[in-house]
């Protein structure tokens, strides 16, 4: 131990590495597995989206942007979500380019919480929320969506709100999931919440990938805009997971404040990565279409074989995952998924990287290729008949 760790931040100190990374990165001990486990979309990032970076190196775009963004592509994104979702912003005081959106949700929870906070999670949910939510000072409250299809309603939340609630997080389409919020179960959560002095952040990097209906964001229902603040991305809908951008899109009352968190944070996103943006936003705005066509088959793919396998699961709706159950095999998710990666070679994600209530499931990530998903499953079929 250093003599100066004494100094360390505690918050800092008492956050663990997520589950998600610590298994992708253990697979890197066996050269001949198949990973199941990053959400890291198989496609590559489309052509004219390259063309459009080089063109920006050639034209040597590579200065400091504004911090807020380029004006051009703060202006492309308020116009996709007007399109997309019929939401609207203004691109100049409501719209912030972020470094992917996990940095949007740090501006975000710095920019509302204060310590003693309390801050609501569905569980299961995505890892990345909680730790951002201690490092503020915040008390994370989760609700268990588990007897629910792992789906947060008005009902469930109503009795975990208190007079120290500040934020309420939703993440639809949901990871570790896939599950989505219906137009009735979003209505009843905003007949809910519109009176009440609290915040709202919908997480929405999954908005392009949901496959059998239209993406549908609380802050388009009566009295939510002015309290919810929404994050998206290009990472999973233009598969530009490396290129780190993200948005936030929020009144303007916030907005003017997260965008200060952003500058010290970060000065500005990529000036190579906006200006590709732009073009993804524009000419691409109908990049995940193909993709999302793939992901549905993928997903049907997997879910078959998961359901034939005896596996008892719920058919997700939108992203790249299943999550299915393994409580019938009477072991914890970390040992399961300990077994299956060292027997037979495959690596998924246990459920306890998704919080306690993850426990009793496994993530398995579908964004990966037809041959290695049908490999996987035969693989992971002769696991479990040895159980």
């Amino acid at each position: 131990m250093g003599e100066l760790e004494e100094y360390i931040n505690p918050r800092l100190k008492e956050i663990q590495i997520s589950g998600i990374r610590k298994i992708a990165n253990k697979v890197a001990g066996y050269p001949d597995a198949l990973s199941l486990t990053i959400g890291q979309p198989d496609f590559p990032t489309p052509d004219h989206i390259l063309r459009a970076a080089e063109k920006a190196i050639a034209d040597q775009r590579t200065v400091y942007t504004p911090n807020a963004g380029l004006p051009e592509l703060r202006k492309a994104a308020a116009a996709f979500m007007d399109t997309k979702y019929g939401l609207q912003y203004d691109p100049v005081e409501e719209v912030i380019v972020t470094v992917g959106a996990s940095q949007a949700l740090d501006i975000t929870l710095r920019t509302i919480l204060q310590p003693g906070a309390e801050v609501i999670l569905p569980g299961p949910i995505y890892p990345g929320y909680e730790p951002l939510v201690r490092l503020c000072g915040g008390t994370p409250v989760y609700v268990d969506t588990r007897q629910n299809g792992f789906k947060l309603t008005a009902e469930l939340l109503e009795p975990h709100l208190t007079e120290n609630t500040r934020c309420i997080i939703l993440c639809y389409p949901s990871n570790p999931t896939g599950r989505v919020m219906s137009e009735r179960e979003l209505a009843d959560m905003a007949a809910l919440l519109q009176d009440r002095k609290l915040f709202v952040v919908s997480d929405e990097i999954y908005s392009e990938l949901i496959y059998d209906a239209p993406h549908r964001s609380i802050a388009s229902l009566p009295g939510m805009r002015e309290k919810t603040i929404v994050i998206n991305g290009l990472s999973k809908s233009h598969s530009m997971t490396g290129w780190r951008i993200g948005f936030t899109f929020a009144p303007a009352y916030l907005s003017q404040h997260m965008v200060k968190a952003h500058q010290y944070n970060v000065t500005c996103a990529s000036s190579i990565s906006q200006y590709a943006a732009i073009e993804a936003l524009t000419a691409g705005r109908d990049d995940a279409l193909p993709m999302k066509a793939e992901y549905m088959k993928r997903r049907d793919f997997v879910y078959d074989r998961l359901q034939g396998m005896g596996f008892d699961l719920v058919k997700p709706e939108g992203a790249f995952y299943l999550f299915p159950s393994i409580e019938r095999f009477g072991m914890p998710s970390m040992e399961f998924t300990l077994r299956l990666l060292e027997e037979k070679r495959v690596a998924v994600v246990p459920g306890d990287a998704f919080s306690v209530y993850g426990e009793g499931h496994i993530r398995i990530s579908y964004a990966y290729a037809m041959n290695v998903l049908e490999s996987g499953m035969e693989r992971l079929e002769a696991f479990v008949k040895g159980l």
